[in-house]
C-alpha cells in the first residue's frame, strides 16, 4: 500500500490576481503558463503543475508554527551550493524578495523567497536521494 501515492501532481497557491501572478511566475521564475482565466492560472514550474487561485485578500499558503514563526509550505531543490548561490544572485537581480543563504544545521544550505502575494518558498541546495536515483545522477 505504501506505493499507491506516486507523486504530488498539482499544488494550489492562493493569489490576489491570477493573471498578474502568472506573469510574475513566468517572468521571475521561468514558469510556463498553460491556462488562465479570471479566477485561476495554471503554470508549469520545476516539473510540477501549480494552480494559482484567486483568494481572499491577504490569504497565503504560509502558516504559523508552534513558536509563532511564519513558515513556508514548500521547498524547491537545486543541485548543489554553486547552483543555490547562482539562483540567489539571479533572484536578487530580478527584484525577488529573498532572505540570506542559511545554515540550518543539516546537509546543504537554504534561502527563502516570496512571490508577488507574500507566499513564501524555500530553496535547498541538495537534491533528494530519490530524485537523484530516478534522474541517474
Amino acid at each position: 500500500m505504501n506505493n499507491s501515492l506516486l507523486r504530488v501532481g498539482t499544488t494550489y497557491i492562493p493569489v490576489k490576481d491570477a493573471g498578474a501572478s502568472a506573469e510574475w511566475y513566468a517572468q521571475k521564475l521561468g514558469a510556463v503558463i498553460s491556462y488562465q482565466d479570471d479566477e485561476k492560472a495554471i503554470i508549469n514550474l520545476a516539473n510540477q503543475s501549480f494552480f494559482l487561485v484567486k483568494a481572499k485578500e491577504g490569504e497565503t499558503a504560509n502558516f504559523i508554527d508552534a513558536n509563532g514563526r511564519e513558515r513556508f509550505s514548500m521547498t524547491f531543490e537545486v543541485d548543489g551550493m554553486e547552483s543555490l548561490e547562482t539562483l540567489h544572485r539571479e533572484f536578487t537581480q530580478n527584484g525577488i524578495q529573498i532572505g540570506e543563504i542559511e545554515d540550518r544545521g543539516h546537509a546543504g544550505r537554504n534561502f527563502v523567497f516570496e512571490d508577488l502575494d507574500g507566499n513564501r518558498f524555500d530553496v535547498w541546495s541538495e537534491l533528494s536521494p530519490d530524485y537523484k536515483k530516478r534522474m541517474q545522477y
